[in-house]
């Protein structure tokens, strides 16, 4: 018999929402992963860092604490 299935939160969870008995024995087989994309095609779908880095300075009229405060200016939470 072969069951396939994925693992959550350390535990496997079977695929249909198939069960065995406890004490079952079993064998895990991880598959090999597939190869990884270039890194051209990682960095279009993917950015980086530096790729955000171009974004940088854009906005001019800020409040001097927005990046200390940007929770309570984006989303309205309590000052702290």
């Amino acid at each position: 018999m072969t069951l396939e299935g994925v693992v959550e939160k350390g535990a496997i969870v079977l695929e249909g929402g198939a069960s065995l008995p406890d004490g079952t024995r079993v064998q895990v087989i991880v598959p090999d992963r597939a190869p990884m994309p270039p890194v051209s095609k990682r960095t279009e779908s993917h950015p980086t860092l530096a790729g955000l880095l171009k974004y940088a300075g854009c906005l001019q009229d800020l409040p001097a604490d927005f990046a200390q405060r940007h929770d309570y200016y984006i989303h309205g939470a309590p000052r702290r």
